[in-house]
């Protein structure tokens, strides 16, 4: 997104295969941006600054990444364009509220279709604010900083707790400022971005990560090693749950690439824990849930609470998790705001249906492989959202 901004050539290596991604690339250039792709895992995008954003001629489809929609509602909130956004099933189930009230209140002119896409921007004429999102948001946060670039005067987000900080740390890489202090992030209206001068290199992916991680920890005599990772401190929150329910992990830290820490995550099983995660730690590994009730499921316990957000990412992950769990034989409770998973028994498998979710076909087929017996993943094509290798590299880790 922010290449695509720029002034200037951006190459970008190690870019993930997602359908995410694809969905981001795809929507920029339906505004006229020009990105080229330079194999499987590379582009390079010609940016010429905010001036090379047009009218696109149909409405933009954000597929299933709520990124995309929200971080792309924000950009262009305040350009001169009008954009229709839109997204697949699932994506237009999403509340899209949390991130148009407060684009509103900075002046923004936005239809939604009952607070969900598709949404309409009619772009331009935003006035900077400071904002406190209720319920703590890095998606809400980014699409404000990003609005708040062609606003007039100061945009300022008060985070209730600290969240993913992606944006804070790119935005210098494109020569742009964002002030970070006491859990306030302001920019400054006015700014253009300049394309980097070297190509950028993207880490391993921390919840990809943590899949492998999670599965090493739970099934004795495993091991795993995960080079060139991502380890932003507010990205690797499992791996202190992971340690809590008996792993033995150790992290190195190798390079700074881009403002973003990078390094190896070694995981082996060490014994059965007891794991209780609450909404302060939440934000950490909001993603990685999922999978870490996987772990739990095969020995040990996890207790989640101050979850609520789980509710409103592709599925209800709440109620679509413990019910999954429930068909593969695994004692699992549900609450209103997480959850509580007792691994005392292995789970017998069985068939189960992943509701469309990428995260859950990840973390049905963990449990999947310390089960008793076979496991049946319906919709298991939904994990090629963020993971399109995702079994190709199972069926290489468990040879």
């Amino acid at each position: 997104m922010l290449g695509a901004i720029a002034r200037g050539t951006t190459t970008i290596t190690g870019l993930a295969p997602g359908a995410d991604v694809a969905a981001t690339i795809d929507a920029f250039r339906g505004l006229g941006v020009s990105i080229t792709a330079m194999g499987p895992n590379a582009v390079r995008i010609n940016g010429t600054g905010w001036a090379g954003l047009t009218t696109p001629t149909g409405t933009l489809d954000a597929r299933n990444s709520g990124t995309t929609l929200r971080l792309m509602a924000g950009l262009l909130a305040g350009r001169p364009l009008n954009v229709s956004l839109t997204g697949d099933d699932s994506l237009r189930r999403r509340p899209m509220s949390r991130v148009v009230t407060p684009l509103e209140a900075m002046g923004a002119r936005i239809r939604t279709t009952d607070g969900r896409a598709p949404i309409a921007i009619e772009g331009g004429g935003l006035a900077g604010i400071e904002w406190q999102p209720p319920i703590p948001s890095a998606q809400v946060k980014s699409a404000l900083m990003l609005a708040g670039l062609s606003a007039s005067g100061v945009t300022t987000v008060v985070e209730p707790l600290e969240t993913r900080d992606h944006s804070e740390r790119a935005f210098p890489v494109f020569g742009l400022s964002a002030q970070v202090a006491n859990g306030r992030i302001s920019v400054e209206g006015g700014q253009e971005a300049s394309a980097p001068a070297t190509p950028l290199d993207v880490p391993g992916d921390p919840s990809s990560a943590a899949v492998w991680a999670a599965v090493a920890a739970a099934l004795p005599g495993s091991s795993v090693r995960i080079d060139h990772v991502l380890l932003n401190p507010r990205r690797i929150g499992f791996v202190n749950a992971l340690r809590q329910m008996g792993a033995e992990v150790t992290i190195s830290a190798s390079a700074e690439l881009h403002g973003e820490m990078v390094g190896s995550i070694e995981i082996r099983h060490g014994s059965h824990g007891t794991c209780v995660i609450g909404e302060h730690a939440v934000p950490d590994l909001i993603d990685e849930l999922p999978v870490l009730a996987a772990r739990a499921a095969l020995g040990g316990r996890l207790e989640v609470s101050g979850a609520r957000e789980l509710r409103v990412k592709e599925s209800d992950r709440i109620t679509a998790l413990v019910d999954g769990f429930h068909e593969l034989g695994v004692d699992a409770e549900e609450r209103p705001d997480g959850f509580v998973i007792n691994g005392a028994r292995r789970p017998s498998g069985g068939t189960v249906d992943a509701a469309g979710d990428h995260r859950l076909v990840m973390a049905f087929a963990l449990v999947g492989l310390g089960a008793s017996g076979p496991t049946t993943i319906r919709g298991a094509e939904a994990v090629a959202v963020s993971y399109p290798g995702f079994a190709r590299d199972l069926a290489a880790l468990t040879a």
